[in-house]
Formats: C-alpha cells, structure tokens, sequence
C-alpha cells in the first residue's frame, strides 16, 4: 500500500493489516511511536479505515452543558474547576435553574443537555433522579445525558445504595445515556498520581458496564497528556475495547487532551505541560485502527483543540466534531481558549472546509441528518 513511500516493510505490513483487522497493542505501541514518513502513513490509512466504516459525513449535536456545582470533595490533582463550599465565587444551581436552562437550550434548537457537576457533599443519587424527573416533566423530548462514572459512584454510596439499584432508578427517571468521563487513564499507579481518591480502574470498569447492562449507553474518553507514558495510553484503548466486545454498551470514543495551564499536579511539577499536536494526533490515528468497527465514531473535542487545529484531526480517522455545547465551564477552567456557545453554521463551514459532509446526529447517533 506504501511501497513508494520507502517506509520502514514493518510498518507498511501493520497498517495494511489494520485495513481489515483491528491492531494488537503491540502494533499499537509501535505506531504511537512512528515519525516521519510512518507517522504520515499512519494518519492516512486512519483516514481511510474511517472512510471504508463510517464514510465522509462528519456529525455533531446540538446540545447543552449544565454544570450544577462546582463545590467538590474531591481532591483530583488536574481539575481547576472544583471549589470549596466557602469560596466566595462557588455556586449550586437549585433544580429549578436547571431545568429553565434546559427550557432555554431547547429554545436555542438543543435536543440534548449534558449535565455534571461536583460531588458535594449534599448531593446523592435521590437528588440525581430529582433532576432527571423534573428535566424531563418540563421538557419531555430532550434527552438528558448525565452524571459521570464517578457521581453514580459517589451518588449511590451516599445514598446507601448499589450501583445497579442506582442505575435502575435513574433510567426509571428518563436518563438517556452517560457521559463515559472519569476513566483519565485506566492504570491505577497513573491515578494514585492525578486522582488519588478516585474511583479505581475495576470500579469504574463496574459502573460502565452495569449501566450498558441495565440499558444505559455511554460514551468512553481518555484524559492523557500529564504523566501517563505511551504504553497506559495503549493500555486504555484496550480495556475500553474489551468492554466493548462484552457490553457493545459505548456510543463513541472521545479523546481528551490535558489542559495544563491552571491544573494543580503542573503548578506542583508533577505533570507534562499537555500534549504535543503530533501526538493528538497519533492517539486518534491509533485509536482508529484499534477499535475498527468496535466502537465506529471517535469525535474530536473542539474545546481541548480548536477548531484549526480539530480539523486536522477530523483527517487522522475522526468522524464527529462533538456540540454545539451551549456553555462549558470544566476545560475552559483548567486553561482552555475554547468552550462557548458554537451555532451549528459554524459548524457545518468548519466541516465543508475540508471536503467533508456535515450532518446533525442525535446522542445515540441512531439518527444522522445530512446538512
């Protein structure tokens, strides 16, 4: 496939491959380490794997964050955005604002509304459900995608109960799907460092997996760039993969890289200042021929990259741009430049720009619309 290129013949045999079958973590490995001409020949054959499965539509939602707290027990090492219950700048929204920002998004077009927050220490999965029932009571067709990994964990131990209990209930409520947020990097020495405290790797495996089992989707996100090395990376990639091969319970695959600028383990000197742009791209470029037709939309976060340089990713083996988002207070706390309100026009110009075919999705991606 590459023999003009005069790459190295084990590469070339790696990537021929992956056009068929998905690569082991060992290919994977090597190609995470690829510059030069390799490298290019990784980014193309991604692109093309994600033309031969999911074609050349580039998808994206209109959708809306809702950050309800930012006061947080917890003591996660790169999150900026937590505050204490007596800073005079922390917030919780009543039930009530959150439903008439949700009344407001629906106006503004949104068909899903993302809503997470802090775990403090009043909140539990009863109150969960109580946001879901009156969202839904007031604005029946949205669909609200909510609570991390690590709420319903947190949630259901504060309210004494277990985690499918807490699952059920909540699906009862009307909650549609989960954000796949809190897995960082699946490797609890790499977490004992950022997240000490956090849910474990086997603890958040659980939580996924028994939400897929009780008919929940999630989505499933890696948070790299601070201390990891290539090979947790890898690793991450092949638990989510394994999870899939048993629940086939994730909707999409999104890359999160760190933002550095305001997190507490870079002030400290612990972590890496972020990632470099060759190596976003190699995470989505990899996780392409990995998961092959696994798990089929791996989506770009405009928010961590902005949309120059998303658009380069969007030609590394992606294939969603993510939402129009509404407002996002998490990344643009820990440094990001990006995270306001974006209407789907721009989108769709973002798109077109590099040949691609916009269409809006719904967050199941049951449902894509071409523009």
């Amino acid at each position: 496939m590459f023999d003009k290129l005069n790459i190295d013949p084990n590469i070339s045999k790696i990537l021929e491959k992956a056009m068929d079958e998905p690569v082991s973590p060992e290919e994977a490995l090597r190609l995470m380490n690829t510059r030069g001409k390799e490298f290019q020949a990784l980014i193309l054959t991604a692109d093309m794997l994600r033309e031969k499965l999911v074609g050349d539509k580039i998808t994206f939602i209109q959708n809306w964050n809702i950050n309800f707290t930012d006061i947080c027990t917890g003591t996660c090492g790169f999150c900026a955005f937590k505050k204490d219950e007596n800073e005079e700048d922390s917030y919780f929204l009543e039930i009530d604002e959150i439903v008439a920002r949700t009344k407001d998004a629906a106006k503004e077009g949104a068909i899903e509304v993302c809503i997470q927050g802090g775990l403090h220490q009043d909140v539990d999965a009863y109150f969960y459900e109580d946001i879901i029932l009156k969202v839904k009571e007031a604005v029946p067709d949205v669909h609200v995608h909510a609570f991390s990994p690590m709420e319903i964990f947190y949630g259901a131990s504060k309210a004494d109960l277990s985690i499918g209990e807490t699952l059920k209930m909540l699906k009862k409520a009307g909650l549609g799907s989960m954000p796949g947020t809190a897995a960082e990097i699946l490797n609890d020495d790499i977490r004992n460092v950022i997240c000490k405290g956090k849910l474990s790797t086997s603890q958040w495996i659980d939580v996924v997996e028994t939400a897929h089992k009780t008919g929940i989707p999630t989505t499933c996100t890696m948070m790299y760039g601070h201390v990891e090395e290539l090979e947790h990376r890898v690793e991450h990639l092949e638990i989510l993969r394994d999870i899939q091969k048993r629940t086939g319970g994730f909707t999409e695959f999104v890359p999160l890289s760190f933002m550095h600028k305001n997190a507490p383990i870079f002030k400290q000197g612990v972590s890496r200042a972020g990632t470099t742009g060759a190596e976003d791209l190699k995470l989505y470029a990899v996780s392409r021929l990995m998961f092959g037709d696994l798990i089929k939309n791996i989506q770009v976060s405009w928010v961590k990259l902005g949309f120059k340089f998303a658009q380069i990713c969007l030609m590394a083996g992606t294939n969603d741009l993510g939402g129009t988002l509404g407002e996002e207070n998490i990344s643009r706390s820990a440094g990001a430049a990006h995270g306001v309100y974006t209407p789907p026009k721009e989108l769709e110009r973002v798109i077109r720009d590099i040949g691609r075919i916009p269409a809006e999705r719904n967050t199941l991606y049951t449902e894509i619309n071409e523009l």
